[in-house]
């Protein structure tokens, strides 16, 4: 990457870029229409995780089926708890939520609905070769970050979210999976799915709409995460455009949450037992 790079005009020629790409399509009824059904669909998607990723919704609903099953719930929770990998049920649940939100929904909607490709919203792996130096700027940064902060209790206390991640192998890894698939659905609704839909219409201004829901479900988040939101976001989008795809997204949030989990339990509760010799 030569310096000039890093000159705010070269980031200005990049929004040109998009706004030239988006303005010499052809705009009518029907691409309003279909603006209006992704939205709407986006709008819903969001709701959906918002309100029923959590552990409290997923117990109410394991109660309230064995309710309808004739089962008293307190035997479904015992058998429950009985079980090795009870305590990941919670994360499973959330993640499987996150998927089906922010990926599967969303797919549908592209694949059957507005019948497009699926490639042309960011699945393709695109020129993200091209680009990798700066996902690697972009990770970089966080990295350090993480790794200096990880000697902090409070950070190690935090992370992973899966509390018992350091107790074997399978914790860790079934964990792990959990995680990076959410990133996946993530990357996708975000910088694939809802900012292709918006491009047509904003072209480059599509990034920093998709940058205010993609800020706001980091509010239950401490708020310099959420504040930083607002750059990654931006610099992720302007990515996922340039190079057509989703992945260096997804590759740079894996590896900063790989990044951050390993510090963490190298630092607190230590790693599982399986990785000691």
């Amino acid at each position: 990457m030569k310096l000039s790079h890093f000159h705010p005009q070269a980031f200005l020629t990049v929004l040109d870029n998009i706004d030239q790409e988006s303005m010499s399509k052809t705009w009518g009824g029907r691409q309003r229409n279909t603006l209006l059904i992704a939205l709407l669909v986006a709008a819903t998607c969001l709701l959906f995780v918002n309100y029923v990723k959590n552990g409290s919704f997923f117990f109410a609903m394991i109660k309230q089926l064995s309710l309808w099953s004739g089962v008293s719930p307190r035997v479904i929770f015992q058998e429950m708890k009985g079980q090795q990998y009870y305590s990941i049920y919670p994360q499973a649940w959330w993640g499987l939520v996150n998927i089906v939100g922010y990926l599967l929904i969303p797919m549908v909607c592209v694949k059957w609905v507005m019948k497009e490709r699926l490639d042309d919203y960011g699945l393709q792996w695109g020129s993200v070769s091209e680009h990798k130096w700066w996902y690697v700027l972009l990770a970089s940064p966080i990295m350090v970050f993480a790794i200096l902060v990880s000697f902090r209790q409070d950070f190690s206390t935090h992370y992973p979210f899966y509390p018992l991640a350091y107790r074997s192998w399978v914790d860790l890894l079934l964990w792990e999976c959990i995680y990076i698939s959410q990133f996946v659905a993530i990357e996708f609704f975000f910088r694939g799915f809802l900012i292709n839909i918006l491009k047509p219409r904003l072209g480059s201004l599509s990034i920093l709409v998709m940058c205010l829901p993609y800020v706001m479900i980091h509010f239950p988040k401490p708020w310099l995460e959420s504040t930083g939101a607002i750059l990654f976001g931006l610099f992720l989008g302007v990515l996922a455009l340039r190079s057509r795809s989703i992945w260096g997204g997804v590759l740079v949030h894996v590896t900063i949450a790989l990044t951050m989990d390993i510090a963490a339990l190298l630092q607190g509760r230590g790693m599982p037992d399986v990785f000691l010799p």
